[in-house]
């Protein structure tokens, strides 16, 4: 069997569990308050349980990881760097300020997912850390760009990130040598087991394929797909055979590199007086051509 389709097949499940998703929403009609106080649970309770179990239960080599982290950086930059040309299209102000971050935001829950799929806790330990460093400068380069439009207090939402918190957490736990107790340490892996399923169809529900119209809007969301989907994994690929990187340190770079936008885009431009509709848009084509894309990513390393 060929590589990219055994890798396809290895993340089959977690893709499957999306298109569960948005096929529920539609069929069962639960509304919006149910998937709202579903994706609170993940995003509050569920995947910081999961990312700490990780952090806590997986000896964490800094020397090794440190390459891994500096080619998700690189990545991230690209993606930051190359989205600032979307302005040149012709499009308002207020809609590029919006969809700039989809050129480098990336989702944690599948990150996460895929990362447990392919290497269990170990993966889900080191792209905890990725995760946890990335997170900041992603959220503060999207507030600034929206800035202008809205108010947000920035600090305030990094000093409470849930993930941000899980991972510092997880972190100071592995470094101090601490040792949950083995009923914490169930009690955790409880909720991790729900978190993987419970953030898929979270992601499945949120998908919206509506909200783009005209040559211009169809050309920025092209090119910043093409950035998201193409430049930054291709930038981290690049970056992993140049330093020779290799192992979970390396796949765990380029998938993190291959994601697709997180759905927390589309909250911020909606709280900032942006461009939400496009954003969602940018954000549900993402995800569906990330099931395309990231297997054949992961099978060039």
């Amino acid at each position: 069997m060929h590589v990219e389709a055994t890798v396809a097949l290895a993340l089959l499940p977690d893709f499957a569990l999306i298109l569960l998703g948005a096929g529920l929403r539609r069929a069962l009609h639960l509304g919006d308050h149910f998937w709202s106080g579903l994706e609170k649970l993940v995003y509050y309770v569920l995947f910081p349980a999961l990312l700490f179990s990780g952090l806590v239960k997986t000896r964490i080599d800094w020397s090794a990881a440190a390459p891994m982290i500096g080619v998700a950086a690189a990545a991230m930059g690209t993606g930051m760097i190359l989205g600032l040309a979307a302005r040149l299209l012709p499009i308002s102000t207020m809609s590029f300020a919006s969809q700039y971050q989809c050129a480098f935001r990336f989702n944690s829950y599948i990150g996460l997912a895929v990362a447990g799929t392919l290497y269990g806790l170990p993966g889900v330990a080191a792209m905890g850390i990725v995760v946890g460093l990335m997170v900041p400068p992603a959220n503060m380069a999207a507030v600034w760009m929206l800035a202008r439009h809205g108010e947000a207090g920035v600090w305030r939402e990094l000093a409470r990130n849930p993930l941000i918190l899980a991972t510092l957490a997880g972190v100071a736990a592995n470094l101090a040598g601490f040792e949950p107790p083995s009923v914490l340490l169930h009690f955790l892996g409880r909720l991790s087991d729900a978190a993987i399923a419970l953030g898929l169809l979270a992601v499945g529900a949120g998908l919206r394929l509506n909200g783009v119209r005209g040559a211009a809007a169809h050309a920025s969301a092209s090119y910043l797909l093409a950035v998201k989907l193409l430049a930054m994994p291709a930038t981290a690929l690049l970056l992993i055979r140049w330093f020779g990187l290799t192992g979970i340190h390396a796949d765990i770079a380029l998938i993190f590199s291959a994601l697709p936008t997180a759905s927390s885009a589309y909250i911020l431009a909606q709280r900032m007086g942006g461009d939400g509709a496009r954003v969602a848009w940018l954000i549900s084509a993402g995800t569906l051509l990330g099931m395309l894309s990231l297997p054949f990513w992961l099978a060039w390393r």
